[in-house]
């Protein structure tokens, strides 16, 4: 039985704050894109890759990057993750094109695939099961925390600083970061040795890459269009061949076993459609408080704190886990993911008003305290310990892809909306309906699936 580390929560401590890095820098880029339009001349093309290189990189590496955590030593990769994260900021920070941004924003993907993977298999790593709820509600609570946290710096520092400093930031944190993960996180490795999966990271790098650049090319450049329809069939091909591949070799980076565990299939079901309707969701969420409710970028950032402040409260406080340990995990999703999609329906109907979004904004942040935490700690505690990186990896490879998807999905809503001769407000709430439905229907399949998988192990037990 696992035992945990003497120094555990101090540790947390320590991989929270090089996760943080990586989670600002997904939200920062956004408010300084008038900067960056204006100081590098560059085109929208050009604003779109430095986006989305980010995004792609990082997405496309997370199985592979969770699986070289596995076998190559978790503390090796986490430290490696910072010093490229750290490098990348550097050049960004400094870069005079927009090339030489896109190609630095690249490199931070690099070190973000790593450092989202190897943070949360540590924390699985050090906590004894009893404790891992909790650990993980604070792992969660910190991407709450850096989603809401983003904009508001980014906003801080360029009313202050030129635009390159939203990245030389991250250089402080991550040198910190990396000090203290030297001394203090153990080394902890897959102690089988699998042979690495070469082909298998290959097909699952190019796979994932290409099935998110389709994702997020949709609304832009139409679903018809040849990049889409390009990037979709090459992702249809090279995740089939990498399915296949898994399938036959004797030291499967991504075991498809894991497909046939209902608690597995049940978290994974239910964490796409979470982050999809979420995702979705709060794109809309940002629209709707500038362009219906007239507030300004950084005051927008500023009106959607309820939902982080909830989050981290209720997370760090352990009030959460204390809910999921005392109803269960099938209830505890359901429930929490319940209370989610009543608060998309609030802001949906809030009309003109602020009162409305707030009140949607804190059952969100209820709902994502009990729920998330719930089914990150169903995915990994259904695959073995020693392949706690590749879960990881599945963790994050399903919020990115249900993000991408749910972006481009009620993006193309509020549209279509929009087309029919719907007010923008319409559109937007019209969106923010079909959010809530998809997060009510993860809530659904996943708290079946985990019920029945627990109802399948009870006899085992007895």
């Amino acid at each position: 039985m696992t035992t945990s580390h003497p120094r555990r929560w101090l540790i947390l401590a320590v991989i929270c704050l090089a996760q943080l890095t990586v989670l600002l820098d997904n939200t920062i880029l956004n408010v300084a894109i008038p900067s960056l339009t204006r100081e590098l001349d560059a085109s929208t093309a050009d604003i779109q890759w430095m986006i989305n290189a980010y995004s792609l990189v990082q997405s496309g590496l997370l199985l592979t990057a969770g699986s070289a955590a596995d076998g190559y030593g978790r503390k090796k990769m986490l430290a490696t993750g910072l010093a490229l994260f750290g490098a990348g900021s550097a050049v960004a920070g400094f870069a005079t094109t927009s090339a030489q941004l896109i190609a630095a924003r690249a490199g931070m993907g690099v070190g973000g695939a790593l450092l989202l993977t190897t943070t949360l298999a540590v924390a699985m790593q050090i906590f004894a099961p009893e404790e891992q709820p909790r650990a993980i509600g604070i792992w969660a609570a910190v991407n709450a925390l850096g989603f809401a946290t983003g904009p508001l710096v980014g906003g801080f520092m360029l009313d202050h600083f030129r635009w390159g400093a939203i990245f030389l930031i991250n250089l402080p944190v991550a040198a910190l970061a990396l000090v203290a993960v030297l001394a203090l996180v153990p080394e902890s490795r897959n102690p089988q040795g699998d042979r690495p999966d070469l082909l298998g990271a290959l097909l699952s790098t190019i796979g994932m890459a290409s099935l998110v650049l389709a994702i997020i090319s949709g609304p832009t450049h139409g679903w018809t269009s040849a990049r889409v329809l390009v990037s979709a069939a090459v992702a249809a091909v090279v995740l089939t061949l990498f399915a296949r591949w898994e399938s036959r070799i004797p030291y499967p980076m991504l075991d498809l076993a894991f497909f046939r565990d209902r608690r597995f299939t049940g978290a994974v079901g239910g964490a796409v459609l979470i982050t999809f309707g979420m995702g979705g969701a709060l794109f809309l969420l940002t629209q709707h408080l500038q362009s219906v409710l007239g507030y300004g970028p950084l005051e927008a950032g500023l009106r959607t704190a309820p939902l982080a402040l909830t989050v981290v409260v209720l997370n760090f406080s352990g009030l959460a886990a204390k809910a999921t340990v005392r109803l269960g995990a099938p209830p505890a999703v359901l429930a929490g993911m319940v209370l989610m999609a009543v608060g998309l329906v609030s802001i949906a109907f809030s009309g003109e008003g602020y009162g409305g979004v707030a009140a949607g904004l804190v059952l969100i942040g209820v709902g994502c305290a009990v729920a998330n935490p719930a089914m990150t700690h169903a995915v990994m505690s259904a695959i073995p310990p020693e392949k706690a990186g590749v879960g990881a990896g599945v963790n994050g490879t399903l919020a990115e892809f249900g993000n991408g998807l749910g972006v481009a999905v009620l993006g193309a809503v509020l549209s279509s909306s929009l087309t029919s001769g719907k007010s923008l407000s319409d559109g937007l709430g019209a969106g923010l309906l079909v959010g809530a439905v998809a997060v009510l229907g993860g809530g659904l399949v996943a708290a079946g699936l985990l019920r029945r998988a627990d109802k399948e192990k009870q006899p085992a037990l007895m």
